[in-house]
């Protein structure tokens, strides 16, 4: 396999060029936008970065900077057209492996890229996919599924470098734990994790909340209040429901990101802060940019970084670990002393799609774990909805598999007859084989044994 590598320059010609002298010997990619860089080497693995001292209005140490903390591991070479032994001097305290000047000679390049290789082997460091996560979880985030390890990945990868991310996924699914985890596990950890929800505050209040203000600005301002971002100053912001911050509000917090000076409400004076800044959503801010709902300029700003966090339903391994935490979090909380669920309950949890994600799931758990006696969870102590959304899910046929089974003339049936022919048809495709017939109709066996008796369907096959 061919190592990869990245060229960022800001000129199309010289990263053209370069691709196809390298393109024989390694697999290359390339990009004249330093932000998009970023975020290829946070999704991708590459070998060798080679990076231009100037990019646009981009410094270049400072993005080296930004690709170390990504990955110690990659080599980086910087190039240059400003050759200057002070700018190479600190490109390479800095962690670049070597400094090149523009006009390159491509076969010095083809040299020191090679030796780069071989003494990035030498030096590897322990690679961040070597993440070990025990059943207490990772920065008190429980899960050890694909997803949820792709997250802890990110999250060591960020820690340390200076890029806004974002934070996307549904309600529940655990947005502010990564944010707290980015900021934990990073060199930020000595200095304050600060939130503030911008959905649950209307904006001239939560202009003040982000800014502060002076004494007198308003009637009822008696003293000056520090904001939100001075507050959180030298450490970190997270500003959840970014989606719902006004179009007004979020032109300020753009200028607040390029200029790193807030200005608080009655004052004429701007301050400097040193402030990372973490977002999420449960909105598509894409799609809200093209609506005009959310500006483009913060969207690119925020979103250098983006982080899906998978829900529930796609990492269904992991709710074992979530029941055993649980059910000890509010043991301890409500000096209970549950052991676990009964078979029945625990199959109907294990079943359940929990549309309001790991927070739905805490609060089922919470209140079982209150409701139950003799230190088992039963049935009778799970909410409703867990019990008859099991039931709608193993017992109800979705009619649309008609087509996928060969059986389409079902014009003029009822729901039931319809019912009954796919049913008949799946065991015959399966040749009786009930556990098949079950998977390809998208039911229980449980629900299919019901069926058949209800169908008079014992002798198909």
């Amino acid at each position: 396999m061919k190592e990869r590598i990245l060229i960022i320059d800001d000129e199309k010609d010289i990263c053209s060029s370069l691709t196809f002298a390298l393109e024989d010997k390694y697999d290359v990619s390339a990009t004249v936008n330093p932000l998009e860089g970023l975020d290829y080497l946070v999704k991708e693995d590459f070998s060798l970065v080679l990076l231009d001292l100037r990019i646009g209005h981009y410094d270049g140490i400072d993005l080296l900077q930004e690709i170390k903390g990504i990955d110690a591991n990659i080599q980086v070479i910087m190039m240059t057209a400003y050759g200057s032994i002070v700018s190479s001097v600190d490109a390479i305290k800095k962690g670049a492996y070597t400094y090149l000047t523009k006009p390159l000679s491509l076969d010095a390049l083809d040299d020191v890229i090679a030796q780069a290789l071989i003494d990035r082997e030498k030096n590897k460091v322990v690679s961040y996919s070597d993440i070990t996560v025990s059943d207490e979880g990772y920065y008190g985030i429980i899960g050890k599924s694909p997803g949820m390890v792709r997250v802890y990945q990110y999250v060591e990868k960020l820690k340390d470098v200076e890029t806004s991310v974002v934070i996307t996924g549904e309600s529940g699914t655990g947005k502010e734990l990564v944010a707290r985890a980015i900021h934990d596990s990073g060199k930020r950890r000595a200095h304050r994790f600060v939130e503030i929800n911008c959905a649950a505050i209307p904006e001239p209040l939560l202009e003040e909340e982000l800014f502060g203000h002076k004494k007198g600005t308003f009637t009822g301002a008696i003293a000056d209040k520090a904001g939100k971002f001075e507050y959180a100053n030298n450490g970190t912001i997270f500003l959840d429901e970014i989606g719902d911050m006004a179009l007004g509000l979020q032109a300020k917090l753009l200028r607040v990101l390029q200029q790193k000076t807030i200005t608080p409400l009655g004052s004429n004076e701007s301050m400097r802060i040193n402030v990372r800044v973490i977002a999420a959503t449960n909105r598509d801010l894409k799609r809200m940019v093209e609506e005009g709902k959310f500006r483009s300029d913060l969207y690119f700003r925020l979103n250098v970084i983006n982080i899906a966090m998978p829900p529930l339903r796609e990492k269904r391994q992991d709710l074992p670990l979530l029941f055993h935490h649980f059910i000890a979090l509010y043991n301890s909380e409500l000096s209970k002393a549950v052991k676990g669920f009964s078979a029945e309950a625990e199959s109907l949890m294990l079943n359940y799609q929990y549309p309001g994600n790991v927070r739905e799931l805490a609060n089922i758990i919470e209140c079982a774990v209150l409701l139950s006696k003799d230190g088992v969870i039963e049935v009778s102590d799970l909410p409703i909805e867990v019990v008859e959304g099991q039931n709608n899910a193993s017992e109800r046929l979705d009619l649309k598999i008609a087509s996928k089974i060969g059986t389409n003339n079902l014009v003029g049936l009822t729901l039931q007859e319809a019912e009954r022919e796919l049913i008949r048809a799946a065991l015959k495709l399966n040749k009786g084989h009930r556990k098949a017939t079950a998977t390809m109709l998208g039911i229980s066996e449980r629900g299919l044994r019901n069926k058949i008796q209800e169908y008079d369907l014992k002798d198909v096959n």
